[in-house]
């Protein structure tokens, strides 16, 4: 199966080829960026050992709020689909609530992602036609400034274990919400972004890339210029399938009064978006 091209973040010309990648396919992938390696790791290995434990029950999500841990019972079910996915997730907001041993290291990575992600917003703003960037009600990395809307999401997909419901898969066929969505190659395989034809690549998961997609709130305020792609994440098979798989999106959330179009605010489209995934 085809693979996504990497971009070097150090290349010359490295933010046409990535806002090139993103607008042929929705994602773009980042080797030799800036956000530590050692840093990842520490947080897949440490999050692994908290959803392991009775820990997490402590921390049972706002519904309100929604922070905290989400279990696989109330697992989002994909627009589209009926049969939830097979995952458990703890989301972490500016002012929310995370165990205090994981703390400094899960703010820590916040705030550099954050940093980074501005940077990338303004690539895709500097390589759009003026038509495009004219569509932009302020600058892109302004919408996420002091934004209290963006969503770090620890995502653990248990081993599979031969009783899941039929159907299930880790993670459905979905569209992001936000503007951008910035995720470390996983620990393991899984990830896949559907062609225009129709198909499936595999977005490649070496250890130390960044993988960025859009979402559909960036697809609105560009007027459709920046495609928000459908992805997912397959069920492993053989000995891959005994394995944890833990994932870290960054979902990128501008503030709530942001105008994307003249249809909608930031909020107005989360809120209609919410409703529809059932978590409203």
């Amino acid at each position: 199966m085809q693979q996504l091209p990497t971009v070097d973040y150090r290349a010359p010309d490295a933010a046409a080829q990535f806002v090139e990648s993103l607008r042929n396919t929705g994602f773009g992938v980042l080797k030799n960026h800036p956000i530590p390696q050692q840093l990842v790791e520490s947080i897949y290995k440490n999050w692994q050992e908290f959803f392991n434990s009775e820990q997490k029950h402590e921390f049972l999500y706002d519904k309100q709020t929604q922070d905290g841990y989400f279990p696989p019972d109330v697992s989002e079910v994909a627009k589209g689909f009926t049969v939830k996915d097979i995952k458990e997730y703890f989301h972490v907001y500016p002012k929310g609530r995370v165990p205090a041993q994981l703390e400094a290291e899960v703010r820590e990575y916040y705030r550099l992602a954050n940093e980074f992600a501005a940077e990338l917003l303004s690539w895709v703003q500097a390589q759009a036609p003026e038509d495009v960037r004219a569509k932009f009600s302020i600058d892109l990395k302004d919408m996420i400034a002091d934004s209290e809307q963006t969503l770090l999401r620890i995502l653990h997909y248990p081993p599979m274990t031969g009783d899941e419901e039929p159907g299930a898969i880790r993670a459905a066929a979905h569209g992001d919400i936000n503007l951008l969505t910035v995720l470390p190659a996983a620990n393991e395989p899984g990830l896949q972004v559907q062609t225009k034809e129709g198909g499936w690549l595999d977005v490649p998961c070496d250890f130390g890339s960044l993988i960025i997609n859009i979402g559909d709130m960036l697809q609105e305020a560009s007027g459709g210029y920046f495609p928000s792609t459908i992805h997912r994440v397959i069920n492993p098979t053989g000995k891959a399938s005994t394995k944890s798989r833990i994932s870290l999106p960054l979902f990128l959330h501008p503030r709530p009064d942001v105008v994307l179009s003249e249809r909608y605010t930031a909020d107005s489209y989360l809120q209609e978006r919410l409703t529809e995934l059932g978590v409203k």
